[in-house]
């Protein structure tokens, strides 16, 4: 008798060849027909299926994976997600009833310096960005005569909800947009902040020093040096413009520790 499955591996034909001479040593001299047996891969020689390629993306067919987001990028984007929260906080119950809008900020991540004033006045909680009012364009003034720009400086407030009447912040106001500011800060991570009037001096610092201790020298906030002046709407002509000179002198000492020229005053 041929021996059948002669591609086979040897130790899988001798057993079939030792149980066909079994069955002919009983007397069998005929098998009925069955389908074709199926071997386990296991057993044959035939190599494995491959498995089928990833689907080529497009940067992958232009031989480059997507690059990451940069830290910066990433920044903005934590940024926006807190303004985003911000919008929705109903934390303090008269604020959120009577503003027309939140005030988060103006400026992108990553500046050198930080102004932080104390709270949005009307047209600020109209607009939707701060310091855009009288006090707004006389603090694009004071950073113009420093040799800035406006789009190359962070400007924010302590409250991001105008106060009625602009009163002065309440402590439990300040309170609860403390973990705003403080979040907003560590992903804008400037180098200099410059505290703008005595309500954001006490609240940033959380200190009781009137502003006329304060302002003229440095002070720390997590590692960062911050320079205490007047708040821009107290140098209107209504009000003291006189303290314009002292505002510009704590500029200078500023623009000396940030390691910039002094433009001269036209």
């Amino acid at each position: 008798m041929p021996h059948p499955f002669p591609d086979q591996p040897i130790n899988w034909r001798r057993q079939v060849l030792g149980h066909l001479d079994s069955l002919s040593a009983a007397g069998v001299t005929w098998l009925p027909n069955a389908p074709p047996l199926s071997l386990p891969p296991t057993l044959t020689e035939a190599p494995a299926a491959a498995a089928p390629p990833p689907p080529v993306t497009p940067a992958a067919a232009a031989g480059a994976e997507p690059a990451p987001a940069s830290p910066l990028e990433q920044r903005r984007q934590a940024l926006q997600m807190l303004a985003a929260e911000v919008k929705g906080c109903m934390k303090c119950p008269e604020l959120a009833s009577t503003r027309t809008q939140t005030v988060f900020a103006d400026g992108p991540p990553g500046v050198e310096l930080c102004f932080i004033g104390e709270a949005p006045g009307a047209d600020e909680d109209a607009q939707g960005l701060p310091f855009v009012g009288a006090a707004g364009q006389l603090l694009n003034k004071i950073i113009a005569a420093c040799g800035m720009k406006r789009e190359e400086v962070y400007i924010c407030n302590i409250l991001k909800c105008r106060p009625p009447g602009n009163r002065t912040p309440l402590p439990i106001e300040a309170s609860n947009c403390r973990g705003f500011l403080e979040r907003q800060l560590e992903l804008v991570q400037p180098k200099f902040i410059c505290a703008l009037g005595g309500s954001a001096a006490a609240n940033l610092l959380q200190t009781t020093t009137p502003i006329g201790k304060l302002r003229g020298r440095f002070h720390d906030w997590r590692g960062i040096p911050v320079m205490v002046t007047y708040h821009p709407a107290y140098l209107l002509p209504h009000r003291s413009p006189e303290k314009k000179k002292d505002v510009w002198e704590d500029m200078k000492i500023l623009l000396a520790r940030m390691g910039r020229p002094v433009p001269a005053r036209t």
